[in-house]
């Protein structure tokens, strides 16, 4: 993949004033067998990654995608390799739709939860210099803090090259001051960090896929493990925020919420945590590691170091 032509991409839709949000998976199913009433657009072609010939594309964008090598084929026409979603008034370059090979960098509706969270706890205030995004993907977590904390230094982390592919030419696109690292978890991350922003993977079970599989405690460990080393990371005045999926056990428990209340404990260090949606993932719920499931929760927890 070559990634000057992608930059360049994103400056020519954004001035052809492009926007796309992008919705669930089963609601892009649906999209994807509505029959077109005329020719694919810009949001078909980029958006609900819908076949097209190449006369429905403007030439200067074919280029890029084949300068790109983002172009491929199947019986139904040609096809983007990538889809561009707005979030939070920046675009982001993101895997086509279906989003599911075990690399695939995917932007959905948690990726807008994670950005209000985020957006919300930098109006409160406080000084931030310095962001770290773990498990970047595209890159939404670090570079919409950085749109809400303008002239901080971004640091966006991921175990996935390809991400960091994609997550470098959206901060260019961003006109971030950012680096990017390829990395596990916190391993090399910087100490006195002002912001860790994080959206860990939560389902439980083994897919194999990078972004989905969150490990024990339900699909919890990754969240828990990320949060409890960020702490030690933190500047003073710092905050962890962390957008994840907690299973609510029968009888209403929640394991990762009980974890975090008794990491926290043992320190000066604050926690708020809440629901932001009751009921997520559902269709999860059929699979043996949820026997014991009611739900799974949308969370936020932030994490606060005293000053």
């Amino acid at each position: 993949m070559t990634t000057e032509p992608l930059a360049e991409l994103l400056k020519a839709l954004a001035a052809r004033n492009y926007r796309f949000i992008t919705p669930t998976p089963s609601t892009c199913r649906r999209m994807a067998g509505k029959a077109l009433t005329g020719r694919p657009d810009l949001r078909d072609i980029f958006g609900w990654s819908r076949a097209f010939a190449q006369c429905d594309l403007d030439p200067a964008l074919w280029a890029l995608l084949d300068q790109a090598g983002a172009l491929t084929w199947d019986a139904s026409g040609w096809r983007s390799r990538f889809r561009v979603s707005t979030v939070h008034e920046r675009l982001f370059l993101h895997s086509a739709f279906p989003a599911n090979t075990a690399d695939a960098i995917f932007l959905g509706p948690d990726s807008y939860r994670f950005a209000d969270l985020i957006a919300a706890g930098l109006a409160t205030g406080g000084h931030v210099r310095s962001i770290l995004d773990i498990g970047t993907g595209a890159g939404v977590g670090g570079l919409v803090a950085e749109r809400y904390a303008p002239g901080a230094k971004v640091l966006l982390s991921d175990v996935n090259p390809a991400a960091l592919d994609l997550a470098r030419v959206n901060a260019s696109h961003a006109h971030a001051d950012f680096e990017v690292r390829e990395a596990s978890g916190l391993e090399g991350a910087l100490m006195d960090l002002d912001l860790i922003v994080a959206n860990p993977p939560y389902v439980a079970g083994q897919s194999g896929r990078t972004y989905k599989d969150g490990g024990d405690m339900h699909g919890a460990r990754l969240s828990l493990d990320w949060a409890t080393a960020g702490m030690a990371h933190l500047a003073p005045g710092g905050r962890f925020i962390l957008y994840t999926g907690s299973t609510i056990l029968d009888g209403g428990s929640d394991p990762l919420r009980e974890a975090l209340e008794e990491a926290v404990a043992k320190t000066d260090y604050q926690l708020g945590y809440r629901e932001l949606d009751p009921d997520i993932f559902s269709r999860e719920l059929r699979g043996e590691a949820y026997a014991a499931a009611e739900r799974i929760a949308a969370v936020a927890a932030v994490i606060t170091r005293p000053s």
